[in-house]
């Protein structure tokens, strides 16, 4: 029988969590043209994600785990706490990924988690309360357009009917593909009630790494802001149409970008200020035909809600201008939309307790990007761990990569923070 723990946590084994992550990697690999990379294109609810949802409840349940799927496709695996009468220390994130991915986004955390069970196992120690590792359903939210899907429906922010109903580019539905792939489960998506929940992540960006730091004690996640915004001009004739008889919606859509980046580097709305035009699709998009309507993803965040309020008024500012200027008509629509969020300030103690009962160097951070760990901090008190990455962090890329040393630093530090949670009583 397994011992309750009395002494200092173990050490994860770094060669066994990074063989993990490389058999998830080649689930969904793709052979990048430009760069000659292997990346990973497991985009949520598709057959190759299903694929690395078995392959991970697999292992799941190799190590004694019990399973369970709920009706958002959310997956919860939970090893037996000395007392079962107390809620979970929950340790997750996603295994779905951008189409241009590389193997560590999110699958980090739930590896290094499955990992932290294995290690539990392996030194024989029981905690007091039970411990959850899980991954959520779209938290990427390049294919329904909604990131954190999976865990906002768990955490009472997307009703689940409404997230049912969102549609890929090809109008399939969630609810559809959650049942093609297997995983359109039973159970409450809202029975999970945390005692904490932890998260280790990538910093998918340069500062742990340009610092020089070991691991990232993050203080929360900025706000998120994303709209997609519709032109509708008048296709026209390249050569006959002149110039200032058009109705062009690329010329708005161009004007829009440009002006996203002046607005970003004006300084007006904070240095941190991040704007972005990630896509654009012209209609009939053909090389002798003007542009009759111009889709646009805009990606806004800003760590401060009242700037982003006065950005978002810009913003609307700005359409109207265009759409009068250029003579198109304009309408948008807010995909996804979150606040700034602060973690909590006794997990974030915990964790950097943990680093330096390590040995290890840490620093807080603010997260640029969303996480699953901000839509649990409604529940219950939430921080996350991050890793840093070479090559600058680059992340949601082929290149992305953080060395095994820094994936088990990461590791051993959410080891010693669920430790610490789970002995609470």
């Amino acid at each position: 029988m397994a011992k309750t723990l009395s002494v200092e946590a173990p050490r994860i084994d770094g060669a066994r969590l990074s063989r993990t992550l490389a058999e998830l990697g080649r689930v969904g690999a793709y052979k990048d043209e430009a760069t000659g990379l292997t990346g990973v294109r497991r985009l949520a609810l598709s057959a190759a994600d299903g694929q690395g949802r078995r392959l991970v409840i697999g292992w799941f349940k190799a190590a004694g785990l019990k399973v369970s799927v709920d009706r958002i496709g959310n997956v919860y695996a939970r090893r037996a706490g000395a007392d079962e009468s107390l809620a979970p220390v929950m340790m997750g994130s996603h295994i779905d990924s951008v189409p241009t991915a590389g193997r560590f986004d999110g699958c980090l955390g739930v590896l290094g988690a499955l990992e932290v069970v294995r290690t539990l196992d392996d030194a024989g120690l029981r905690t007091r309360r039970p411990l959850t590792v899980a991954f959520f359903t779209e938290e990427e939210g390049c294919r329904f357009g909604t990131d954190m899907l999976g865990s906002a429906v768990a955490t009472g922010r997307i009703p689940l009917e409404k997230a049912y109903g969102f549609r890929d580019k090809d109008g399939l539905s969630v609810r559809d593909e959650l049942a093609k792939i297997g995983f359109l489960g039973t159970a409450d998506v809202r029975a999970v009630k945390p005692h904490a929940y932890l998260e280790c992540h990538i910093e998918q960006g340069p500062i742990l790494r340009r610092h020089g730091a070991d691991i990232g004690v993050v203080q929360g996640v900025q706000a998120i802001s994303w709209r997609e915004v519709v032109f509708t001009g008048k296709s026209a004739h390249a050569g006959t149409t002149p110039m200032d008889l058009r109705r062009d919606a690329g010329v708005a859509a161009a004007r829009l970008s440009l002006e996203l980046r002046r607005m970003a580097g004006s300084g007006r709305f904070g240095a941190q200020m991040r704007a972005t035009v990630g896509s654009v699709l012209l209609g009939p998009g053909m090389v002798n035909v003007v542009a009759g309507t111009a889709r646009c993803t805009v990606d806004l965040r800003n760590p401060a809600d009242a700037k982003m309020a006065a950005v978002e008024r810009h913003l609307d500012a700005f359409l109207k201008k265009v759409g009068r200027e250029e003579g198109v008509k304009v309408s948008w629509r807010q995909t996804a939309k979150t606040p700034h969020v602060p973690f909590d300030a006794g997990v974030q103690t915990v964790i950097a307790d943990a680093a330096a009962r390590l040995g290890l160097s840490a620093e807080p951070i603010l997260s640029g990007a969303g996480h699953d760990a901000q839509e649990w901090s409604r529940l219950c008190p939430t921080a996350m761990v991050f890793v840093p990455g070479e090559y600058d962090g680059i992340s949601h890329n082929p290149r992305e990569f953080s060395t095994p040393k820094q994936c088990a630093d990461g590791v051993n530090v959410l080891l010693a923070a669920a430790l610490a949670l789970a002995e609470r009583a």
